[in-house]
């Protein structure tokens, strides 16, 4: 499929799409990860999985990636349709801070407002990944089996 918006819809009573991510949910408050709520997955949905990635970070590896990754969760059934805040369910994945779990925003001082992307992927295989996998290699592992996505923004700036 690709990466394109499907009809799959992500919510969160934590921030309102494209609003400010409450200190709560960042490095620089307790760090925990927002509560999050999904609904009209495809038919055929088995498994998903959640990444939040921070585009504007002003990083690029020699791989071509950019960005930081701040979370990576996967293998999560596909009768789930919400992730409790705090979740420590389903399989981690490494983020850029180089720790498996979430990591909430915390960019650079000074650095401005960045926009962190929290994406629900839908799946057709429930196949089980090891923990501790990067963004990029759970992605080079299901991307054939990407179904139905969409995300919600928020933002966040030091102060």
């Amino acid at each position: 499929m690709g990466f394109a918006l499907s009809d799959l819809n992500l919510t969160t009573t934590a921030f309102t799409d494209g609003g400010a991510i409450p200190a709560r949910y960042t490095g620089e408050g307790e760090d925990v990860s927002p509560a999050l709520d999904w609904s009209q997955a495809p038919e055929g949905t088995k498994a998903f999985a959640v990444i939040c990635h921070d585009p504007d970070a002003p990083l690029v590896s020699p791989g071509g990636t950019y960005g930081f990754v701040h979370w990576v969760l996967y293998n999560i059934p596909g009768d789930v349709n919400q992730l409790e805040e705090g979740t420590q369910a389903y399989t981690p994945g490494k983020n850029d801070f180089g720790n498996v779990g979430y990591g909430g925003p915390m960019p650079p001082d000074g650095h401005g407002v960045h926009r962190y992307y929290f994406w629900v992927l839908a799946l057709d295989t429930d196949e089980q990944l090891p923990s501790g996998l990067s963004l990029w290699q759970m992605l080079e592992r299901l991307e054939p089996n990407i179904i139905g996505m969409n995300r919600l923004v928020g933002t966040y700036q030091r102060d």
